[in-house]
């Protein structure tokens, strides 16, 4: 089975909600008491006059490894995000040369996070829980919609602060936990940078081991798709005492980009 149509019969099997009715068109009135750099990077966003979305699609090209002088190793990539549910299932699937692959799972849902690692999709090599993995997985699909589907922020639920001239806060609440992440803008409104203390890095050396760390999603170009601004790279960057280390780096598939569609969707 190819990944695509595994992921896809998964998302389907897990209940998410469908909106019945298109989201309402987002007002310039709604942004009036933002911070200047969050505006700017709505504007930029092209999110005034669009219809809130509540759900989107999207694969990746890329590499992966899990530490920083581990070869770069070829990937693909699938995740569906609902604001219906405040949901995010995402699936990796790393090849290790030959036949072997990895199959991870990152998902968030009814306020749980998990990452479940299996070799071949065979045989579970991680399988992480707990109120780290809740807070992580939570920022994660906030930093899903801060470059992706910025209509999904437009809710109670997020909460927005003012740093500086080219950067502000925001903050989204679900069940119980507040996750933070700060943006980074230009001049002219674009997304630099996503980066946020509430992610825990596991040293692949040390079983069981998680700790707090900076971890960052750096933007380093974007593109038009559909009339939507959209990344041209993706990755994500763990700032550890030794250094940085990127270990994703994803090229977005643009026939793969889709709003507003249900999980059974094609």
């Amino acid at each position: 089975m190819s990944m695509y149509a595994k992921f896809r019969r998964e998302i389907a099997a897990g209940g998410l909600p469908v909106a019945s009715v298109p989201g309402k068109t987002i007002e310039a009135s709604q942004l009036a008491s933002l911070p200047e750099p969050a505006q700017r990077y709505l504007r930029y966003m092209g999110v005034v006059g669009r219809a809130q979305d509540w759900s989107f699609r999207v694969g990746f090209r890329g590499r992966f490894r899990i530490k920083p002088q581990q070869a770069w190793k070829n990937c693909e990539a699938w995740q569906y995000n609902s604001r219906l549910a405040v949901a995010r299932i995402f699936q990796i699937r790393v090849r290790f040369g030959g036949l072997a692959t990895v199959l991870a799972r990152d998902t968030y849902r009814d306020g749980q996070g998990r990452m479940l690692v299996r070799l071949m999709d065979l045989i579970t090599i991680g399988d992480g829980i707990g109120e780290e993995y809740n807070i992580g997985e939570l920022v994660t699909y906030l930093n899903d919609a801060v470059l992706i589907c910025p209509t999904m922020l437009l809710v109670p639920e997020v909460s927005w602060a003012a740093v500086d001239d080219s950067s502000f806060d925001v903050s989204l609440a679900d069940h119980g936990r507040v996750v933070t992440g700060r943006v980074s803008v230009s001049a002219n409104g674009v997304a630099t940078e996503f980066s946020t203390m509430d992610r825990f890095y596991s040293d692949p050396e040390v079983p069981k081991s998680l700790r707090r760390a900076r971890w960052t999603t750096p933007v380093t170009g974007w593109q038009i798709i559909d009339g939507r601004s959209l990344p041209t790279r993706c990755q994500a960057v763990w700032h550890l005492p030794g250094g940085p280390f990127m270990y994703a780096d994803f090229t977005p598939i643009p026939a793969s980009i889709a709003f507003n569609v249900g999980p059974d969707s094609d």
